[in-house]
């Protein structure tokens, strides 16, 4: 995936933390989705959109481009004047009340967001699988905290995040979370490699969000954390 051809939608108003799209770039090269205009992806706390738009370029898939925070309106406008809004469904729900078709989806992707929602046992099975088809494919990618400092997210962490340091957690402890099931055949997580490119085109931003970040990443974010890519293959 040649990332300079979404240059100039990766802004300031886009971006709502480390460049999703550098994030996304990693997971597609590593594990290339292989769909066609008939197939259906689910972009799981799309943001603004961002990653949905690349998505459905990367694809040509139909992208449902869900997100708790950001309106179903305001996306939609957005993917209007990005001349895609034919093929992406803008979408506003919760990820634990999520109303889709028992097995809709050949595909789900979800950039920076899925420790928002996702950090117990059995959500997975319970929220995501119902929706997926046979043989689906599951792309996440997510900041967490290195392998080494495994249960030390509160200490290592709380003044960045305060009281949502737990939701960082390794690769390890992630695979642990994803578990097993009937229909699950690979789960694989890795330290990814875009941490710095990612981190550094946010905090070279002028957001505010950026500036806070910024305070703390030679000294808490960049020694203990890490994005955590996580690749489901289901049966």
């Amino acid at each position: 995936m040649n990332i300079s051809s979404y240059k100039k939608y990766i802004s300031e108003e886009t971006m709502m933390g480390p460049n999703s799209v550098r994030i996304l770039a990693e997971l597609l090269d590593k594990y290339p989705l292989q769909l066609t205009d008939d197939d259906l992806i689910l972009d799981l706390g799309c943001g603004t959109g961002l990653t949905s738009f690349v998505i459905a370029k990367e694809t040509k898939a139909k992208v449902y481009a869900n997100d708790l925070w950001i309106s179903a309106e305001e996306n939609g406008k957005r993917f209007t004047q990005w001349g895609v809004g034919e093929q992406i469904e803008p979408i506003c729900e919760d990820a634990n009340n999520l109303h889709f078709e028992e097995k809709q989806f050949n595909a789900l992707v979800s950039i920076d967001s899925y420790h928002y929602f996702a950090g117990q046992e059995g959500f997975f099975q319970e929220k995501i699988l119902p929706f997926m088809k046979d043989g689906g494919v599951v792309l996440i990618g997510i900041p967490g905290l290195k392998d080494e400092y495994t249960n030390c997210a509160k200490e290592l962490l709380f003044d960045w995040l305060g009281d949502d340091a737990y939701m960082f957690k390794s690769p390890t402890h992630w695979k642990k979370l994803v578990g097993s099931h009937d229909r699950i055949k690979t789960v694989i997580t890795w330290e990814m490699d875009c941490f710095e490119k990612a981190w550094g085109e946010w905090i070279a931003t002028n957001n505010q969000f950026a500036y806070g970040d910024r305070q703390h990443f030679e000294t808490i974010i960049r020694p203990y954390t890490c994005f955590v890519g996580i690749y489901i293959k289901l049966k």
